[in-house]
C-alpha cells in the first residue's frame, strides 16, 4: 500500500470538521450493539447481514448520483472496491454478528476499542505514519480503561467462558478485518475514487458475497417481517454503514486509521450508557473508571502531533 499526501498533522485532529463527523459516527456505531443483538434470531446472521449492505449500497448508490458521480471505474477501483467488500462489509460484519451470539453486546463493543491498536502498527507499516510519545500516552491511558471495561463487563458476562472466548476470537477477528479495511482508507488508491461511489459499489459487492455465503450455509432467504426487525435493518443500512462510513473513512483520510480508530475507544461508553437506559445496565466502579480513564486517553491522544508521514 503506498501512502497518499502528507497530510496527517496536528491542528486537522481537533478542527470542528474533525471533531463532529468523528462525535456523529462515535454515537451512531456506539447504538448499534443493541440493534445488532435484535437481528439475531429468527434470521440467520449472513442473511442480516447481507439485507444490511444491500440497504447499505442503494443508498450510498443514489447519493453518488445525487452528487453527480458515475458509477463507473477501471479494473484497479472494482479490484480495490472487491477488496474493501471482503474486508469490510463481509469479514468484519458476519464475525460481528456471530461474535453478539456468544457473548454480550457491550463485551463485544469493548474488545472492539482495541481497533486503535493494528490501526497504528498498519498505519506505521503501510502508510509509513509515525507514532508519536503523546499519542504512546494516550493509547496507554486510554487502553487502561478498556481493560478495566473489559473486566467489568467480563465479570457480568452471564455466558460461560468457552463461550466468551469464541465470543472474543471472534471479535478480534473482525479487529483485524475491520483495521485493514481502515488502512485501505489512507492511500493512494482510495483516493484515486470518488467517497460515494467506491462505497457504494463495495458494499453492493459486499452484500452479493454475503448472500452467496448465507445462501450456500443456510439456504435460501430467510426475512422476520417483524417491525422492529425491519426498522434495525434499515438503522443498520442507512444511518450505521451509508452515512457513518462516509463519515469515518473520510475522517481517515485526513488524520489517518490510528487516531480515526479512537472513535471505538468511547463506542463501548455510549453503548454502556444506552444499555443504562434501554436495559437497566447497572454502572459499577471499575465500569466508571474505565469509561473516564477512556476519555482522558482520547484527549491525549487526538491533541498529539503525530501520526505524521
Amino acid at each position: 500500500m503506498n501512502p497518499g499526501p502528507a497530510t496527517y498533522g496536528a491542528p486537522n485532529s481537533t478542527r470542528p470538521a474533525i471533531l463532529i463527523p468523528l462525535g456523529i459516527v462515535t454515537l451512531i456505531w456506539g447504538s448499534t450493539w443493541l440493534v445488532i443483538r435484535d437481528q439475531i434470531g429468527v434470521v440467520p446472521i449472513s442473511w442480516s447481514v447481507s439485507y444490511r449492505f444491500l440497504v447499505a449500497g442503494i443508498t450510498m448508490t443514489a447519493f453518488a448520483l445525487a452528487k453527480g458521480e458515475r458509477l463507473r471505474m477501471d479494473a484497479r477501483g472494482w479490484r480495490f472496491a472487491a477488496i474493501l467488500a471482503v474486508a469490510q462489509f463481509v469479514c468484519n460484519f458476519n464475525f460481528v454478528y456471530r461474535a453478539e451470539a456468544y457473548v454480550t453486546s457491550g463485551l463485544v463493543a469493548v474488545v472492539f476499542a482495541l481497533l486503535v491498536v493494528p490501526n497504528a502498527i498498519f498505519g506505521r507499516i503501510f502508510l509509513a505514519q509515525k507514532v508519536g510519545r503523546q499519542f504512546i500516552a494516550g493509547s496507554a491511558v486510554a487502553m487502561a480503561g478498556v481493560a478495566l471495561l473489559f473486566v467489568n463487563e467480563a465479570r457480568v458476562d452471564p455466558h460461560g467462558s468457552t463461550s466468551a472466548l469464541i465470543g472474543i476470537g471472534f471479535t478480534l477477528c473482525a479487529v483485524l478485518s475491520a483495521s485493514t479495511a481502515n488502512v485501505m482508507q489512507g492511500t493512494a488508491s482510495a483516493r484515486r475514487y470518488p467517497m460515494a461511489t467506491m462505497l457504494a459499489v463495495a458494499m453492493l459487492i459486499g452484500a452479493a458475497m454475503d448472500a452467496g455465503f448465507a445462501f450456500a450455509t443456510t439456504g435460501p432467504p430467510v426475512f422476520e417481517m417483524r417491525i422492529g426487525y425491519i426498522a434495525g435493518i434499515l438503522y443498520l443500512g442507512v444511518f450505521a454503514s451509508a452515512i457513518a462510513f462516509t463519515l469515518y473513512f473520510s475522517v481517515i483520510r485526513v488524520i489517518g486509521p490510528a487516531k480515526a480508530a479512537y472513535s471505538g475507544v468511547l463506542t463501548p461508553v455510549i453503548a454502556m450508557l444506552l444499555s443504562t437506559v434501554f436495559e437497566g445496565y447497572r454502572w459499577s466502579t471499575l465500569a466508571v473508571a474505565g469509561a473516564v480513564l477512556a476519555g482522558i486517553g482520547l484527549v491525549i491522544a487526538l491533541r498529539a502531533r503525530r501520526p505524521a508521514r
